[in-house]
């Protein structure tokens, strides 16, 4: 009985261990089941072929993510094409839009689907609107909590200024910006960890009129920081990040060191890039308490 009794006070001495997540975001640029010359698609778009699809799931495969944030997907439908949904479960926000950011996520994870964050969407009724963020919660085994918003921002501000904007794209994006920092105070507030990731449609660099906004906030880790993006780079030369993860709270305490990684294709031809995907993925992992 005294050895019994020792061997369940071991146990309860030994810490529960960390859970490692790999989370990462792909913007897979038009994912659609729609045929072309469908009425939502664009006059030019040529949409995808059985061999095409057979080439993402493969690469869907290799990435292997626990949980991935997705741009640019035509719902769940389209993100199964590529994602097993077998062994994955998916979110979307509930528009009509083809080009939606959303989520896939591995089976067995415990998650919860918050509402959309509906104001990012700054023209809701647009025959292309400017899409809502993904929000869900992701439950660690050992009773982490850890909010995840998924995000497809407006084009054409990579650079200009958001607080004296000089172009209407720039103008949009401020107004982007603003909601996502009051986004970011909400969690602050909860003091919940959270980590927003996706296509920012910006080049951010240390004096960034936008990330500085997102940071007074509350200040955040920024994965892709010092580093360039490779992805379709014919000359050796990276580019900047136009997608980011933006790791707050104590979800930046959880990231794996050196854990960042960009996934590039094997193909090299540029015409492959609208058979693929313009964007690669990017990936980091996470020890979750």
């Amino acid at each position: 009985m005294r050895a019994l009794l020792l061997f369940f006070l071991v146990i309860l001495a030994v810490p529960a261990t960390a859970q490692e997540i790999k989370l990462a975001s792909w913007n897979i640029a038009w994912l659609t089941t729609k045929p072309s010359g469908h009425p939502d698609l664009p006059r030019d778009l040529t949409t995808r072929s059985e061999q095409d699809f057979a080439r993402l799931r493969a690469y869907a495969e290799r990435l292997a993510p626990d949980v991935v944030a997705l741009q640019e997907v035509d719902g769940p439908l389209a993100a199964a094409r590529v994602f097993d949904a077998t062994a994955y479960d998916f979110h979307f926000p509930a528009e009509n839009d083809v080009q939606r950011s959303g989520f896939a996520w591995r089976k067995g994870l415990q998650v919860t689907r918050n509402p959309d964050l509906m104001a990012l969407d700054l023209r809701p009724t647009a025959r292309r609107s400017l899409r809502r963020g993904a929000d869900i919660t992701l439950h660690g085994a050992n009773g982490a909590r850890l909010r995840l918003l998924s995000i497809h921002l407006d084009g054409g501000c990579a650079q200009g200024s958001i607080r004296q904007p000089n172009s209407s794209d720039c103008q949009n994006l401020g107004q982007q910006a603003q909601i996502l920092a009051e986004w970011i105070t909400e969690r602050r507030r909860e003091n919940t960890p959270f980590v927003i990731l996706g296509d920012f449609n910006r080049r951010f660099s240390r004096e960034d009129d936008m990330l500085a906004l997102l940071n007074a906030a509350s200040p955040m880790r920024r994965a892709t920081e010092g580093f360039s993006n490779p992805c379709w780079s014919r000359d050796g030369q990276g580019r900047p990040f136009i997608d980011h993860i933006l790791l707050g709270l104590r979800a930046a305490d959880w990231l794996v060191k050196d854990s960042f990684r960009v996934f590039s294709y094997n193909e090299r031809d540029p015409a492959m890039r609208d058979v693929i995907s313009d964007h690669c993925p990017i990936s980091v992992r996470l020890h979750l308490p």
